[in-house]
């Protein structure tokens, strides 16, 4: 079974944010940064990684992500900032 990651993207800090999933993190956030994925995420400019969260499996993922979208949005501000106080940008981390 793939693997799986949910992951937030943002335009800024306390921008605009935009939940998705996906089985490669790297790719796909590489799709996004060259708009190479329309839809809202382009839309708005929301390029930057600001929080993702690992899972062994892409359903598992797909579910958080569900989830996710229904949250309010001081609720998946707190969870950045939990993990990312900055507002990083961690895409460069994950080609590490």
């Amino acid at each position: 079974m793939k693997q799986g990651w949910v992951y937030i993207l943002t335009n800024k800090r306390n921008g605009t944010l935009y939940i998705g999933a996906t089985s490669n993190l790297a790719q796909r956030i590489r799709q996004h940064r060259e708009d190479l994925i329309e839809g809202f995420a382009s839309k708005y400019g929301l390029k930057m990684l600001v929080w993702h969260q690992h899972f062994d499996n892409l359903h598992d993922a797909r579910r958080r992500e569900v989830q996710m979208k229904e949250w309010k949005r001081a609720w998946k501000i707190e969870l950045i900032e939990s993990a990312n106080p900055d507002w990083r940008d961690l895409y460069f981390e994950l080609l590490r």
